[in-house]
């Protein structure tokens, strides 16, 4: 064992992959484990630039070549290894459409690019959907392998300007400054790039790499304060894991705590000589049950993402049996390949006699990566069947509103209403849709069936904003939606000042407000206001003569019904086993609520379609040989325009739209 090791950082590691496995696996009572990648890119920060500072001191440069050869023969092969496993198992697994998409992944994760692929994609990392994408979790190492190429440079800079320690923590501090003010402005703004963006998460490299400049003889001649900060630094990583969520305006600044966490247990083990024994945090880091889990961490952080993603989509709730023997099956995998490949070649004698010996096959393998990805994209796309080609049409299609003008459907931050017209020009008739997605899915009926009886639509439509008087919490801003209320204000004044013959209204009423909120702001009286806000915004129409039409939401399915439809064809099982019970997806309770809420308004009408997806047990997903949702909870294009004859009788066969 080198006598540089340390079995503290080892332990670290070891703190760092469970937290991020356990909320993977989804261990809710540690919300925050995502954080242990945070930990793993300090400890990266810390262990690269005491090396490459240590090389510089000893010789005033650096051979970057075999800087880049022992990173090669460390990383690249375990991580080759579990892309193109993931690969093949995908393609049992995955539909022929997803395959095509997360091939395109493997692709930019061979070449540790897939940070820039996800921020092109605006991937979330917390969004439902991401649990489907089973290479998602080589962000972090992309932005580990970008910083490997830029660090080294900045050292050398600092080196060149004026050799010694004082330039090289100017440097590193203002580097880290400002990556840091960066960070902390676009997680408001712009979550993805903060989150993903290498040079967005350089503050955490630069927080280690400041703290190989502290002397390690002062905590060397101060156990008792090397102890008490070693607790103070676990306590603070403890913190980020229990309080900590994926609610949280994540990296941002709450980033500090287990980034602060971090540097004080590292600061507190670099005095030399000290030993286990005499700290207790030290002794609990040098456990043999954490060393073995650090020793395994890089392969652990490889599998355990492909392993639960893959098994979620084979068992979509999957029990806490069923999860352990995940955990199990991970362990088993990392050991292997730890013992049979990482390891081999990392200390492979003849691939260390010359930076020449690794970086050759290096390149050769990240290339074969790439082409391996490539080709399966392009076999995937050969497998489309009729079928499985319709699936994809039926989910991409958009909605009449937005398949005529994508921003009358307005973004988070806009909130100056933008009123569309659609149908006849020359009459008086007029029907407002007015509400969020759900309102716009039924978009597609709606036009039609009005334009058969000479009535013109004009939508009043935002992204994630229902048309009841309530704030909500956004999932992206992490905020209330002030934009929203602002919005809803407007457009409800405008409405009146319109008067139509009637106002559609529809909306994620389904989608409970407090399955959306973080904990902290959950209450009790969240039902209440609902309600509330829904009844007022009915007599706000109603008192203004206006006749307004509620269309119950529809079901929420237990899974992303496309994809899940999808893959069950190309297994060869039916559409029906992506159903969901009634008792489920349809939410009785809240439309009976929602009901006597419209009924007991004058002018209103409640319109119920619940049995155009649901018997009296199962709401299903794919009807009369058409896909029924696109997603979760949206109605997909054809199927809605198939709707048109029933929105007609609803809406237009009835007094409900009297002239």
């Amino acid at each position: 064992m080198a006598t540089s090791f340390r079995p503290d950082i080892e332990g670290l590691r070891a703190v760092a992959v469970v937290g991020v496995i356990a909320f993977h696996f989804g261990l809710t009572s540690l919300p925050g484990g995502f954080t242990g990648v945070d930990i793993f890119f300090v400890i990266s920060g810390y262990l690269i630039t005491k090396h490459l500072l240590g090389e510089i001191g000893e010789t005033g440069r650096l051979n970057l070549w075999r800087f880049y050869a022992r990173r090669a023969r460390r990383l690249l092969p375990a991580s080759l290894f579990v892309i193109l496993a993931t690969l093949v198992a995908g393609y049992f697994i995955l539909s022929p459409a997803e395959q095509s998409l997360y091939s395109k992944g493997a692709m930019f994760a061979s070449a540790y690019m897939i940070n820039l692929w996800l921020i092109r994609w605006s991937f979330d990392y917390f969004a439902a959907d991401a649990t489907n994408n089973p290479f998602i979790h080589f962000w972090s190492l992309s932005v580990e392998e970008q910083f490997y190429l830029a660090w080294p440079a900045l050292l050398l800079l600092a080196a060149w300007l004026r050799p010694g320690r004082r330039t090289a923590i100017l440097v590193i501090g203002v580097a880290g400054l400002v990556s840091f003010a960066a960070c902390v402005w676009l997680t408001a703004v712009a979550q993805p790039w903060a989150f993903y963006f290498s040079p967005l998460r350089a503050w955490e490299f630069a927080a280690g790499g400041l703290a190989t400049m502290a002397p390690a003889k002062f905590w060397r001649d101060r156990p008792l304060l090397a102890t008490g900060q070693a607790l103070v630094g676990l306590a603070l990583i403890a913190f980020a894991y229990l309080m900590v969520s994926e609610e949280s305006p994540f990296p941002g600044a709450i980033a500090l705590v287990p980034v602060v966490g971090t540097v004080l247990v590292l600061l507190s083990g670099s005095g030399a000589g000290q030993s286990a024994s005499q700290s207790l945090p030290n002794a609990f880091l040098s456990l043999p049950p954490m060393q073995w889990l650090g020793k395994l961490s890089y392969s652990l952080y490889l599998w355990h993402w492909p392993v639960i993603v893959y098994a979620a989509m084979l068992v979509p709730d999957l029990s806490g049996l069923q999860r352990l023997a995940c955990a199990a099956l991970t362990l088993a995998l990392s050991a292997f390949t730890y013992r049979f490949i990482e390891n081999p070649i990392r200390r492979n004698g003849w691939l260390m006699a010359g930076a020449a010996r690794a970086l050759v096959p290096a390149a050769v393998l990240t290339g074969a990566g790439v082409i391996a990805a490539y080709g399966n994209a392009r076999f995937a796309d050969h497998n489309f069947s009729p079928e499985q080609r319709s699936i994809a049409q039926s989910a991409a299609q958009n909605s009449t509103v937005r398949a005529s003008n994508i921003d009358c459907v307005l973004d988070f931050a806009t909130v100056q209403p933008k009123p569309c017209v659609f149908g006849p020009r020359n009459t008086e008739s007029s029907v407002v849709l007015f509400g969020d997605s759900h309102a716009d899915h039924w978009s597609t009926p709606l036009i039609a069936a009005a334009a058969n009886n000479n009535f013109q639509v004009v939508t009043y439509l935002k992204s994630s904003c229902r048309a009841s008087r309530v704030t909500t919490w956004n999932w992206r801003m992490k905020r209330d939606y002030t934009e929203c209320d602002q919005w809803r204000e407007q457009s409800i004044k405008d409405i009146i000042a319109l008067h139509p013959q009637l106002v559609v209204i529809s909306e994620f009423s389904m989608g409970n407000v407090m399955r959306e909120s973080p904990d902290e702001l959950k209450h009790a009286n969240w039902d209440e206001e609902w309600r509330d806000g829904l009844r007022w915004t009915l007599e706000a129409f109603s008192q203004a003569g206006i006749k307004v039409a509620v269309i119950r939401d529809v079901p929420y399915n237990g899974s992303y019904v496309d994809k899940c439809v999808a893959r069950a064809l190309w297994r060869g099982q039916q559409p029906a086993a992506c159903d969901t019970p009634r008792a489920t997806a349809a939410n009785d309770e809240i439309a009976a609520v929602e009901r006597d809420i419209v009924r007991g308004t004058p002018n209103a009408t409640y319109i119920d379609m619940t049995d155009k997806f649901c018997d009296q047990t199962t709401c299903h997903v794919f009807i009369d040989g058409m896909l029924a949702f696109r997603d979760r909870h949206h109605l997909a294009t054809p199927f809605a325009q198939s709707l048109e004859p029933a929105v007609e009788r609803a809406l237009f066969s009835s007094a409900v739209a009297q002239r």
